[in-house]
């Protein structure tokens, strides 16, 4: 064989081997771009066979139903597979959501909650008027003018009983030791949400109660504050039991006011970037217990959780929720909205809440009427 043929045959064998090199790599992308516009396919094929069920559905349901609330129930349905937090809202749903998180709304100003099937009171917010009508914590709300709620949701009983202030509502309470139902008229009013009760108990201990984080929580707790530096109370009791949570940015900027400077909280978003809120307090004036049980969530385990991980006080309960999440709150254009979790969070230590919850300095449970929990908190700060 001469010298030219070993020449092409080794060029051919370079073209050869470099196409197979090269041949993978181009498939590759040729397979990713293939599947990328498969998916859009799909997706287009999907949107397309929705709009004929729409049709279908309006054309041979049994009863009346209009577009809009076919297509509203579609706008749920996206929300289907995602986390119990985030939820898509029709506009009076949207309104009634800023309500809670302002904690302003026109009704009559119980706390309720869900018990063996009924809607309980938990507590009638002072000054409101349930509260002036008599309705007492573990009353058992069976009617709404005239409506039998029992087996309601809370969600569903609290619609009926919010309205336009001056309008009235008609409550069928069952209470124990009363042999009849008992009726209550009540005049709705508009309920600003004062979620702050505090008073100074004996040793000059102060004790401050946080029922939730809306937006009128950090000028309660500087009034509480207030009054207590007048009486030179340094330790405070926060008790954040059976506290759902609320606003990020208002447990934030009460932390500030108890916490040294440094980090608060982390907050940990889907495309991995993590924002930081601080603290930028040189002097921290107070010796603190915090009061926590399984019913603290959200806002008031990143309550909790600072001030355990700034060792600025003592929690003491139960091990909290574990909803260690963010949600953001976006209006849309229909006057509808969404909510929709959108980051995690992590203590100031980094440790994550979610699923875990806040786990207690001192672990004590109320098992009796006594409330051992904010015993021991007194004898804590009784030490300090």
């Amino acid at each position: 064989m001469n010298v030219k043929n070993i020449l092409k045959k080794g060029i051919l064998f370079i073209l050869v081997f470099t196409l197979i090199i090269s041949v993978p790599s181009t498939f590759a992308f040729s397979q990713e771009a293939t599947a990328q516009q498969q998916q859009e396919t799909d997706i287009q094929q999907e949107l397309e066979f929705l709009g004929k069920l729409l049709k279908l559905i309006k054309a041979n349901y049994a009863y009346e139903v209009t577009e809009q609330q076919l297509i509203e129930g579609a706008m749920k349905g996206l929300f289907y597979n995602l986390d119990d937090y985030s939820n898509y809202y029709t506009e009076e749903e949207f309104n009634e959501l800023n309500e809670i998180v302002t904690g302003d709304f026109g009704g009559i100003g119980l706390h309720v909650t869900e018990k063996n099937g009924n809607v309980t009171v938990v507590t009638p917010i002072k000054d409101t008027p349930g509260f002036k009508a008599g309705i007492k914590p573990d009353d058992t709300i069976v009617s709404v003018d005239n409506i039998d709620i029992r087996g309601f949701t809370t969600k569903k009983a609290a619609d009926l009983m919010r309205g336009e202030p001056g309008t009235k509502v008609k409550l069928g309470i069952v209470r124990e030791g009363e042999p009849k139902v008992l009726y209550f008229d009540i005049v709705r009013e508009l309920i600003i949400n004062n979620p702050i009760e505090y008073e100074i108990l004996k040793d000059n201990i102060g004790y401050i109660k946080i029922t939730e984080f809306n937006n009128h929580t950090l000028e309660n707790v500087l009034k509480a504050m207030g009054h207590f530096n007048i009486n030179k109370v340094d330790k405070i009791v926060f008790d954040v039991r059976n506290n759902p949570g609320g606003s990020l940015s208002e447990v934030v900027n009460v932390l500030r006011f108890l916490v040294p400077r440094g980090p608060i909280v982390h907050v940990k978003y889907s495309d991995g970037e993590i924002q930081t809120h601080y603290s930028y307090n040189d002097e921290v004036n107070f010796k603190l217990a915090v009061l926590v049980n399984k019913g603290s969530a959200s806002a008031s385990e990143i309550f909790a959780g600072t001030i355990k991980d700034t060792g600025v006080g003592t929690i003491i309960g139960t091990t909290t929720f574990g909803k260690g999440t963010v949600q953001s709150i976006i209006p849309l254009v229909n006057g509808g909205g969404i909510k929709l979790t959108v980051a995690e969070y992590l203590t100031a230590n980094k440790n994550p809440v979610n699923k875990v919850g806040i786990k207690p300095d001192i672990e004590v449970e109320n098992k009796t009427e006594e409330d051992l929990q904010l015993k021991k908190a007194i004898e804590v700060l009784k030490k300090k």
